[in-house]
């Protein structure tokens, strides 16, 4: 359903209450948090497009334990707890578009949704206010990156706002079954997002898994053409290698080229990519070697776990285990090369 035609507004502050669950039910509100709009396990704010501070009050009479969801299933805020009788406040910000999942995607739901869940969910108020300040991290990449629309898949990036705070948003325009080719090609992709970015937003990059018979020449050159198009509008590229497919040699190692990302032309993706992030001077999180560690560190079984393998037998796409633990890794990479401030990131 399309998004109807609202006007924009100077100032937008939207206020409202969940009442939990009887067991963890949080009371009165308290000055500054009113009562409206939500369910007991999901608000909805009319707002149009755009990015959102959201504060929220979390507790109840019980202990309680919190999450929360929103639009095409996006993680934006891990499970917090608040003990019995006393109230937690957390916040972080949200970016509301259209399609509001994958760019050729369903268009989604107008407005601002969030899921409220966790293990014993106490929402006692939220607020919502436009973002006045708030930095993008805008993500380019594909169906390992996107905003997967149903279980059991997930993309990191959609793992990845969870681990940020209020002034860092996420807008992930990662696309299932993108190449460097056809990102570049599709008016709904890189041209849509190249307009939006904004000086300091960041922009990361990881495009692989599709390119399967694109030659080095090209697959190099379109990477460049990434970065000069970011740079261009000001933004900070940062080139991301493809995390690594499951695909064990017999001697519990990923050493072959399925697994490392080796096209059919020989094109080696996660080389070509460490080689452009050098010669163009572009910030690089090796998603491919961390992943690759991981992946060999948890051996045959345990890394199972982390894609698709036991639902599906996909031993490319990752569960919200795999895409949580490799979001962390990006986050890792970020704040370890000075790319967010740490005082705007979740850790442990």
């Amino acid at each position: 359903m399309r998004r109807p035609s609202i006007a924009v507004l100077a100032v937008v502050t939207l206020s409202t209450v969940l009442s939990a669950l009887p067991a963890q039910a949080a009371g009165p509100a308290r000055p500054g948090w009113d009562l409206a709009g939500c369910t007991d396990t999901a608000c909805h704010f009319d707002v149009p497009p755009g990015t959102y501070d959201v504060k929220v009050l979390l507790g109840g009479d019980a202990d309680s334990g919190t999450a929360i969801t929103g639009e095409t299933r996006r993680a934006l805020l891990p499970e917090t707890a608040a003990p019995a009788g006393e109230r937690v406040v957390r916040s972080f910000t949200v970016d509301v578009r259209t399609p509001e999942g994958e760019p050729t995607g369903a268009d989604g739901t107008a407005g601002l949704d969030l899921v409220i869940g966790g293990t014993a969910p106490a929402l006692a108020g939220i607020r919502v206010t436009p973002a006045r300040h708030a930095r993008q991290i805008f993500l380019v990449g594909d169906s390992t990156v996107c905003d997967q629309p149903g279980d059991p898949y997930y993309g990191w990036g959609q793992q990845l706002p969870q681990y940020l705070r209020k002034g860092l948003s996420v807008a992930n325009h990662a696309d299932s079954g993108e190449s460097t080719v056809s990102y570049l090609g599709n008016p709904q992709l890189w041209a849509t997002v190249q307009p939006r970015i904004r000086r300091g937003d960041l922009v990361l990059i990881q495009l692989a898994h599709n390119d399967k018979t694109t030659d080095e020449a090209t697959y190099r050159a379109n990477l460049e053409t990434l970065v000069a198009g970011v740079r261009a509008e000001r933004g900070r590229p940062v080139l991301v290698t493809p995390i690594v497919r499951r695909w064990f040699n017999s001697d519990g190692t990923l050493n072959n080229g399925t697994a490392l990302l080796v096209n059919g032309l020989g094109v080696d993706h996660p080389a070509v990519v460490r080689s452009v992030a050098e010669a163009q001077e572009v910030p690089l999180i090796d998603l491919t070697a961390q992943s690759k560690a991981l992946v060999e560190s948890l051996g045959v079984e345990g890394s199972k776990a982390l894609y698709l393998y036991n639902e599906k037998r996909d031993n490319t796409h990752t569960s919200v285990r795999g895409a949580s633990a490799y979001a962390a890794l990006v986050r890792d990479g970020l704040l370890a090369q000075g790319l967010v401030p740490e005082g705007l990131v979740r850790v442990g």
